[in-house]
This record gives structure tokens, sequence and C-alpha cells, in this order.
């Protein structure tokens, strides 16, 4: 998988207060996964936040304070600000399980061989990840992350069922 290529583990949904607070949109798991890590990338822009302190949100994401961000003002100028760490700051994978930036880029096949384009998103609307291919004429379709529509995936293709693969 793409070693070298760091991985988002949330983004800031806005401003929360006028301490400089802000709120995260979550993208991994838990709000363990944060905070397991002190230290983000933050965005483009390529600078460092320090995570002084987080919490649950009671809404899916979290509030958090960075050592960096001491006002309302600064807090929303981060809008959109993407918070990442690199890959070998993530814990191991077991069998099976996956990180979402290892699936997006891959080459898409139907296990009959036949090219379905290529993987652009990886969603979770609540019940299991959702692939999202694009094919070659811009067309999107979407899979179920289960082994009956995805058998297998590697470092450079993610095999789909042909009965998954949408026209």
């Amino acid at each position: 998988m793409a070693k070298d290529k760091p991985v988002i583990l949330a983004a800031v949904a806005g401003a929360h207060g006028v301490a400089g607070e802000v709120r995260l949109k979550l993208f991994g798991e838990r709000l363990d996964g944060l905070k397991a890590h002190k230290t983000f990338n933050a965005g483009e822009t390529g600078g460092a936040l320090t995570l002084s302190k987080v919490r649950d949100d009671n809404k899916g994401g979290a509030v958090a304070r960075f050592a960096e961000i001491t006002d309302r003002t600064a807090a929303e100028k981060l809008r959109g600000t993407l918070l990442t760490v690199s890959r070998d700051a993530l814990p191991p994978l077991g069998e099976g399980e996956y990180y979402h930036a290892d699936l997006i880029g891959l080459a898409a096949v139907s296990d009959t061989g036949e090219a379905l384009g290529e993987v652009v998103a990886v969603h979770n609307f609540g019940a299991g990840d959702v692939i999202e291919i694009r094919r070659e004429t811009g067309k999107l379709f979407m899979v179920p992350m289960h082994a009956r529509a995805v058998p297998c995936w590697d470092e450079t293709t993610l095999t789909v069922s042909a009965d998954f693969a949408e026209e």
C-alpha cells in the first residue's frame, strides 16, 4: 500500500466557542484513533498542530483544542483543514483490515478480468464501508465492502465480483 502517502484522520468542520476550539469530522472508527496522536500535519500548508485536548461531541465527531490556536478567529481559519499523520504512525493492520487511504486510487477489476475503473472514495453511511468506483466514462457506481462483493484486494488492485459491477 502507499506507505509514503499521509493518512487523513479528521477534518476541521469549524470553530467551536470563542476560545479557539474546533469541531472535527472524524474519518477513523473512533475518537481513540485520534487521541493516539499528539501532532498532526495540517492540510496543504504542511504546518503542524499539537493536540492539547479532545472530547467526543456526541454526534459522531469531536471538539478539539490545539496549542497553536488561541482564539475563535484562528479556529475559523482552519475550517476545511485536513489533519493527517504519516502512515508509519498508524498501528499495523490485522487480516482483512484496511485503511481507506490504501484503497483510494486502486484499479478496480471484476473477478472475470474486466477493467472497471478506479476507486475514488470510501464512504460509511452507518451500515459498513461502501467503495465508490469511477469508470473511464466518468460514471460512478458503489459496491459494499464485504467478501461477496469485494473478494480481495492488494497493493494495486481491488477485485469486485461481476455480480456487483454496474454498467
